[in-house]
């Protein structure tokens, strides 16, 4: 008489041949919430409630003389500031300054940084000497070129005069005093641009010099053919990176020439911070200071539309 043997279902799926269903775990996020608490607060108190502040000061006719938001001055401040000449002069000189910045400091970044990481002896060297003056206050900067550039007793100049020349009035001339800012933030920031280029280098498989070696290429084509390509993705993000760095410029111009000669020096950031600290018209330099913001941010959404185009294309 045959016996009938009955199985009852498995509930883990392991008879079925399929694995079990994972259960997500439930309160993983708990404890991220909780080490972000800190920064999120820090965050939300010192950086988006004074945007969010200046933003709606931007419409009044806020003064630092007198308290409160003062009288509603709806749009008034931005066209006062898109019909000021001043404001249009200061963002002309920012521009003026970026185009003078931008172009060496991400070409020598880079011919730097080949050069450093085809060295074969004493590498960490070169890392360290262009990386040193990035780590240097900004007020230390200033003050290692108003010595340099100083008349007649800087370094330049006695250079200039030793050779025969006359040097000019480095910080003095307007002809002279962007370009003489622009030659020491390239000398002092290069090493950021620099250690990204190095970061990108160390991602190129070595496997292509090889073979392009073997098929008879040379060091110029190789970077040509094969570097420069594969670095598009981070020249990309030190050109947009090096842009938004110099539209923000202050530092240095405000401890080095305070926006002169004959104002030829200040930059939007030095205007927003006269009219507001010194005229006592916050309202005007919120509004000046949101204008200036779409700026940088029209900058900031042309390198993500220009980097999921390249993410596109790979």
């Amino acid at each position: 008489m045959a016996t009938t043997t009955t199985h009852s279902p498995d509930r883990t799926g392991a008879g079925s041949g399929s694995p079990p269903a994972a259960h997500p775990r439930r309160g993983n996020g708990r404890p991220a919430l909780f080490f972000l608490a800190p920064f999120l607060a820090l965050y939300l108190l010192f950086i988006i409630g004074p945007a969010l502040y200046g933003l709606v000061m931007s419409f009044f006719h806020t003064s630092m003389v007198r308290p409160g938001l003062g009288d509603f001055a709806g749009l008034s401040n931005y066209a006062e500031a898109l019909g000021s000449s001043d404001f249009w002069w200061a963002l002309w000189h920012t521009a003026w300054f970026t185009l003078l910045t931008t172009p060496p400091l991400v070409v020598l970044a880079l011919v730097f940084a080949l050069l450093a990481e085809r060295a074969r002896r004493g590498r960490w060297f070169f890392r360290l000497a262009f990386f040193l003056p990035y780590v240097l206050p900004s007020a230390v900067v200033a003050l290692i070129w108003l010595w340099i550039y100083t008349p007649e007793l800087g370094l330049l100049s006695r250079t200039v005069d030793a050779v025969g020349l006359t040097a000019p009035n480095w910080l003095g001339d307007p002809a002279w005093a962007m370009g003489s800012l622009a030659i020491s933030t390239v000398w002092w920031t290069l090493g950021f641009n620099f250690v990204l280029y190095l970061a990108g280098l160390q991602d190129v498989p070595r496997d292509l010099y090889e073979a392009s070696a073997i098929d008879g290429a040379g060091p110029w084509q190789q970077i040509r053919r094969i570097t420069l390509p594969l670095l598009a993705r981070t020249t990309t993000l030190v050109v947009v990176l090096q842009v938004i760095a110099s539209l923000k410029v202050f530092d240095q111009m405000y401890l080095m020439t305070n926006g002169g000669p004959n104002f030829s020096t200040r930059s939007a950031l030095q205007y927003v911070y006269e009219v507001g600290f010194t005229d006592y018209r916050t309202g005007y330099a919120a509004a000046a200071s949101t204008l200036f913001f779409l700026l940088v941010l029209a900058v900031s959404v042309i390198w993500l539309v220009m980097t999921r185009r390249q993410e596109s294309e790979v």
